[in-house]
């Protein structure tokens, strides 16, 4: 199996057949990031025998440009969101040198096993969680309990409160869960900054002797 068994399995539900016919419409009737083709980019650049890591975002940034298919992540022309900016410096202070992703793009992240996962995989322009319940919840939290029941520790990086819920889709015996709030302004000072989840996930993969990640 690679990921596109796994979805093209997904595609065979009601539940995503409704929301495929809703998204076509709105892809069609206003402007949707990402670009069709990039929705399942995640699933692309970090293949399944290849997992390491999963990141959880939310749904996809809303603004011209900037979402392309991977949790966090913008193109490298795009200037780094303010979550960006707080993971960038999170993996500063914990690893004592840059990110390898300084611009932003963690396309080189998800080549290395880490799957870069919103829970909602489009937007509308400028609305954020428009296309909320329209059915990728259950798309997303199908992929989690797929990983969680054929894969062996993995390691979960679960970020505020939404992600932190996908906890009870983890089987907690097999993986490898680390939490904390989410990287946003909002948020980060109240123990984003500090959670040292990049030292930690690396300690992790060096102890199943597998290879650390290039944060």
């Amino acid at each position: 199996m690679d990921w596109f068994d796994v979805i093209d399995l997904e595609k065979q539900k009601d539940y995503y057949k409704s929301l495929e016919k809703e998204i076509n419409k709105r892809y069609e009737t206003t402007t949707v990031f990402p670009q069709k083709e990039n929705i399942f980019n995640a699933f692309s650049l970090t293949k399944l025998d290849n997992l390491k890591v999963v990141i959880l975002g939310q749904d996809p940034y809303h603004g011209a440009g900037q979402a392309q298919g991977l949790a966090f992540s913008t193109p490298s022309n795009i200037k780094n969101p303010p979550s960006m900016q707080n993971i960038l410096k999170e993996i500063n202070d914990d690893l004592q040198k840059p990110s390898i992703c300084i611009d932003g793009d963690l396309t080189f992240w998800a080549k290395q096993g880490v799957l870069l996962l919103n829970t909602v995989l489009t937007v509308e322009e400028a609305k954020a969680a428009s296309h909320k319940n329209l059915g990728w919840e259950v798309f997303t939290d199908n992929i989690i309990k797929y990983i969680s029941q054929n894969c062996e520790n993995i390691i979960f990086l679960l970020w505020g409160t939404p992600a932190i819920k996908k906890s009870s889709l983890i089987d907690k015996n097999k993986h490898h869960i680390l939490t904390s709030v989410h990287p946003s302004p909002l948020s980060s000072y109240r123990g984003f900054f500090g959670c040292k989840h990049f030292s930690q996930t690396n300690d992790i993969l060096k102890s199943l002797n597998k290879e650390a990640i290039i944060w």
